[in-house]
């Protein structure tokens, strides 16, 4: 079932949505600004997302760039969210930044990464809409994209990943699977590299199960780079009022260890106490 999971966060009480949140982590992404120092922690841990506001002036002027790291906040974030989450986020953006953050993807970002993160932040997505003998088709599109690559082919596979709705993309990624005998992860993953293969993935992830996507960054930031504080950090905040809950059974179904575990194994000191605070683990968890 896509999306579909009752989804429930770890702090409450909250809207389900922060679109100045999102604009923030995003400006910080945008302008070199990271987040990983442990005393903002503290700040954080108890209060629910309208009450983070608080955390604009200190995340930009508190914390140094990471190289390589702003990126995967402009994945993760642009990836996940809905139509109308972009337009409040675009709204949030111009407020906080008085720049629109369209141009500044397109000045700060480049090639077809650059172009996809744009059709994203546009909210174009069709919704609700499904049209299985179209599937088909789109899903030979995605094949030759995958063969043949070229700029053009490119092109189209980030038209049908952005603008397709999410239910009519899972009948074009079954009938990728039926025409290539290939889940169009692995494909990607094959044919593509860089941050536009990785925000592809990322799209599709999100599309089949956005609390396993989440949960499978988590387990990348915190086992593949070292416990990296600033993913860590953002995903958890991001989400902790919202799908939270079933990020961390997605954690432990597919990971065998629950995120509890993890954190406390690889966190020490009140960094550990605080976000083990967001997470919420209990006794059973660990």
């Amino acid at each position: 079932m896509f999306c579909g999971d009752y989804v429930q966060g770890t702090i409450f009480p909250a809207p389900n949505f922060n679109p100045i949140m999102d604009a923030q982590m995003l400006g910080g992404a945008l302008q070199g600004f990271g987040c990983d120092k442990d005393m903002l922690i503290d700040i954080l841990t108890q209060r629910c997302n309208a009450q983070r506001l608080m955390i604009a002036e200190a995340y930009q002027s508190m914390y140094g760039r990471g190289a390589g790291t702003e990126e995967n906040c402009l994945i993760d974030i642009l990836a996940s969210r809905t139509n109308g989450e972009i337009f409040q986020m675009q709204e949030a953006y111009c407020l906080q930044y008085s720049s629109n953050l369209q141009e500044d993807i397109y000045s700060e970002t480049s090639g077809h990464f650059r172009d996809t993160l744009m059709n994203l932040a546009q909210g174009t997505r069709e919704e609700g809409y499904t049209d299985p003998a179209m599937a088909a088709q789109d899903a030979m599109v995605l094949w030759e994209a995958c063969q043949q690559k070229t700029g053009e082919h490119k092109t189209m596979l980030q038209m049908i990943l952005c603008n397709k709705s999410y239910q009519q993309l899972w009948l074009v990624f079954q009938e990728f699977q039926n025409i290539s005998g290939q889940d169009i992860v692995d494909a990607i993953n094959e044919c593509y590299d860089g941050y536009f293969q990785e925000l592809l993935v990322a799209i599709v992830l999100c599309i089949r199960d956005k609390p396993a996507y989440f949960a499978y960054r988590l387990y990348s930031a915190i086992h593949d780079f070292g416990f990296h504080n600033k993913t860590v950090i953002r995903i958890l905040i991001a989400r902790s009022e919202i799908d939270l809950m079933t990020i961390r059974k997605r954690y432990k179904e597919r990971y065998g260890k629950s995120l509890f575990h993890d954190i406390k194994n690889f966190a020490s000191g009140h960094y550990e106490k605080s976000l083990l605070a967001i997470c919420a683990g209990d006794a059973e968890d660990y």
